[in-house]
């Protein structure tokens, strides 16, 4: 019987052992993709309890207390920081099989080197250790991700964000690089008039502009991406169900615009047709300024209507769509490609049923004049565990170059998830150490250890350009 959660975690032959000691542990951390507070960051805060960083704001967490039977005054509700961990501790026995068993022990490991197992029997010590370790200078936020060998993360950011904080580490400095992303989703979404018509009203607000227009929003938008750009951005994300790719004029969408800013219904149609020009015209400016583009599809979200108005979004009612991905994709890529506006390009899949399709897909618009050019991105958000990182890698491995993938982000809003690199790291020297001790793959470390290297992190350095 192999020990819990020792060195050799997940690491089933000598082989794995060595690829992941050798050639992965030590290399440091690029994330490219999560929903850090940039203040927090730049600030260097220190947390005031291990409630504070570990479970407020993880609807991960959040949903495995809700299914095992915890009242929501422990989740997001009043109760004290110790009330709410002694809730989660009490929750964790039950959850295994499920990752969060293996991410929690891994974060008290590596973080606090806390080797107990968490149950609510031990809650109240482990809180005390913790939280009085966090309220220390090498504790602080960019102390715990130095912890992690943290070199660069990118936030995400909406575009009329000022970067100040992105501005404020900047010219401070910080054990860490941080960088923004653009993420212009409610910019581009007419489900709700009222709240599009707000964002237009804050848009005209930080670029001293009148949006009376189409022609007008675009250049209000393109004023912040330019900005964005100033302020060290080489990378934009999109959190959609599926791309938007819907034939349309410039006639229609200035039209659909004006009922927009008029408040008028819209049609399902021109809802699709409104997105597609948006989501196309931030691709073309993407392209120009050499950025890398990406986007999260797959999310059916805020499912549980009276749970979103009593809590709002991102707090744990979401799940995998069944959404149709594939001719959508190819003729959004398409179009970008016969214009020869095509930038560097991640597709994220949250649907397993999908892998196989984004797999292929990626490769019709590989051109040659990158590397990896346009990628099959992590596993991400449901699928970020033992099982849907190796299906997403083992389908990136048949039908594409795994050797040239960027491998592993967090796409979390917290502080203590970056073990999941090293989790990530682990199963990919698993997968290369058991095709070797198969004689599937010559025994060469150099080759592969090299391609190890890669995937964890010098890929991603060459990529973004960091």
């Amino acid at each position: 019987m192999k020990p819990f959660l020792d060195e050799n975690f997940l690491l089933q032959t000598p082989t794995a052992q060595k690829l992941y000691h050798e050639f992965a542990k030590n290399l440091p951390i690029i994330d490219y993709h999560n929903h850090l507070p940039p203040d927090q960051v730049a600030d260097n805060i220190n947390f005031k309890s291990i409630t504070q960083v570990w479970l407020y704001g993880d609807h991960y967490k959040w949903r495995a207390m809700r299914a095992n039977g915890i009242n929501e005054d422990y989740i997001t509700g009043g109760k004290s920081d110790y009330e709410k961990f002694e809730k989660w501790a009490e929750t964790v026995p039950f959850t295994l099989r499920n990752p969060l068993y293996h991410w929690t022990h891994l974060e008290l490991q590596r973080y606090f080197d806390v080797h107990d197992l968490l149950s609510v029997k031990i809650a109240q010590s482990v809180y005390d250790n913790c939280t009085a370790k966090l309220q220390t200078p090498e504790y602080s936020v960019q102390g715990l991700m130095s912890k992690m060998k943290v070199e660069t993360i990118c936030t995400t950011d909406d575009p009329v964000d000022n970067l100040q904080f992105h501005q404020q580490l900047k010219k401070e400095g910080g054990s860490v690089k941080m960088l923004p992303a653009f993420r212009p989703d409610k910019a581009m979404n007419p489900d709700d008039l009222e709240a599009l018509n707000v964002y237009i009203n804050k848009l005209e607000e930080v670029t001293n502009t009148s949006i009376d227009s189409y022609d007008a929003y675009l250049s209000a938008l393109k004023m912040r991406h330019d900005y964005f750009a100033e302020n060290d951005c080489s990378v934009s994300d999109h959190g959609l169900e599926q791309i938007y790719a819907e034939d349309y004029t410039e006639e229609e969408i200035k039209n659909i615009f004006q009922k927009i800013r008029a408040k008028q219904s819209i049609s399902y149609e021109e809802n699709l047709k409104f997105k597609s020009a948006m989501l196309f015209q931030f691709a073309v400016w993407d392209h120009e300024k050499g950025w890398v583009q990406q986007y999260h599809l797959g999310a059916l979200r805020n499912n549980n209507v009276r749970m979103l108005k009593q809590l709002g979004p991102d707090t744990g009612w979401d799940s995998i769509g069944d959404f149709s991905q594939g001719r959508q994709i190819s003729k959004f890529l398409n179009k970008l490609d016969t214009e020869d506006r095509l930038a560097k390009t991640i597709l994220y899949n949250l649907n397993p049923a999908d892998n196989e399709l984004i797999a292929t897909m990626i490769g019709n618009y590989n051109d040659g004049s990158v590397a990896g050019k346009v990628q099959f991105g992590s596993a991400w958000w449901f699928l970020d565990q033992k099982d849907g990182m190796t299906k997403q890698i083992n389908a990136l491995s048949n039908m594409g170059l795994l050797s040239k993938f960027v491998g592993m982000l967090t796409d979390s809003r917290s502080f203590l998830s970056f073990p999941r690199h090293e989790y990530f790291r682990r199963l990919l020297c698993n997968l290369f150490g058991e095709d070797v001790e198969n004689g599937e793959l010559p025994a060469d470390m150099e080759l592969i250890g090299k391609i190890v290297s890669d995937i964890c992190y010098y890929n991603a350095k060459n990529y973004f350009n960091f």
